[in-house]
C-alpha cells in the first residue's frame, strides 16, 4: 500500500508513518505546513503539490484542510481517509459531495474499540427505550473541539435506536430533564488521551458502557486498517460500520 500522509509532522502523523512502514506499506509523500525549504523531495507543504501517485491518502492534519484534501482526492482519483474531527457543516457537505466522485472514509474516531462501543450503545438503548441516556467525554486540555467527534458518534448511535432523541450539550439552568434529551458533557483536563462513557439508566438500574484510550497509537492502527480497507474502493462515503462488516 502506497500512502500520502497529511499532517506528517504532527504527533498522529508520526504514529501513522510508523504504522504504515511497520506493516509493509510505503509513505510515498508527506504533507505538512511546517516543512521548511530544506525538505526532502517527497515532502510538501500543500497536498496540491504532491507529484507521487498513491493508493490512499491518510489525513491527520486539521479540519480546515478538508476542502484541499478532498479536491486532490477527486482530481487524482485517490481514496482518502479523513481522520481529523471538528468539521463544520460546510466541510461535512464538502466530504459528502466528494464521496460521490471518489472513495472517502470519514469517522469521528479511528478506534475499533469505539466503533464496537457505538454498536453496543445502540443495542442497549434499543432494549431500554425509556431509559435516560448521558454521554460523558474527557480529553486533554489542548483539544479544541467540544463535544468530541466521538461523543457525536455515540449520540448518533443512540439516535439510531431512538429517532426522537436530541442532544443537550452542557446542561445548565433550572428545568426538568426531558425524556428525549441525551446529555453530552465535555471535560478537558490534564493529558488524558480520551475517555468516553455512556450511562443508560432507568428508575431501577443503570448500565455504564465505557472506553478508555491509553495510547494514541491505537488511532494510527485504526487509520491503517481503514486505509487498507479503502484501497481499490469505488466512490462512496465509508465509515467504521462498513469496515467492521468487512
Amino acid at each position: 500500500m502506497k500512502a500520502i500522509i497529511v499532517g506528517a509532522l504532527g504527533v498522529m502523523g508520526g504514529y501513522v508513518i510508523d504504522a504504515v512502514n511497520q506493516h509493509g506499506g510505503e509513505c510515498v509523500a508527506l504533507v505538512d505546513i511546517k516543512y521548511q525549504d530544506d525538505r526532502a523531495s517527497n515532502e510538501y507543504t500543500r497536498i496540491a503539490d504532491v507529484k507521487e501517485s498513491a493508493d490512499v491518502i491518510i489525513d491527520f492534519s486539521f479540519h480546515g484542510l478538508t476542502s484541499e484534501i478532498t479536491e486532490y482526492a477527486v482530481k487524482t482519483g485517490t481514496p482518502a481517509v479523513i481522520a481529523t474531527t471538528g468539521q463544520t457543516d460546510e466541510e461535512k457537505e464538502i466530504i459528502k459531495n466528494a464521496s460521490e466522485k471518489v472513495a472517502i472514509f470519514y469517522t469521528g474516531n479511528m478506534s475499533l474499540g469505539i466503533a464496537t462501543l457505538c454498536d453496543a450503545v445502540k443495542r442497549v438503548v434499543s432494549v431500554f427505550p425509556d431509559a435516560d441516556v448521558e454521554i460523558i467525554e474527557t480529553h486533554h486540555n489542548r483539544k479544541l473541539d467540544a463535544p468530541s467527534g466521538t461523543a457525536k458518534m455515540l449520540f448518533d448511535a443512540v439516535k439510531e435506536a431512538r429517532p426522537d432523541a436530541y442532544a443537550n450539550q452542557g446542561r445548565n439552568g433550572l428545568c426538568k430533564r426531558d425524556k428525549n434529551e441525551v446529555g453530552i458533557n465535555s471535560i478537558r483536563i490534564g493529558n488524558i488521551v480520551g475517555i468516553h462513557e455512556v450511562r443508560i439508566g432507568t428508575s431501577a438500574e443503570q448500565i455504564t458502557l465505557k472506553h478508555e484510550a491509553y495510547d494514541r497509537s491505537l488511532f494510527a492502527q485504526g487509520a491503517l486498517k481503514s486505509a487498507q480497507f479503502m484501497c481499490g474502493k469505488g466512490a462512496g462515503l465509508y465509515t467504521m460500520k462498513e469496515l467492521l462488516k468487512d
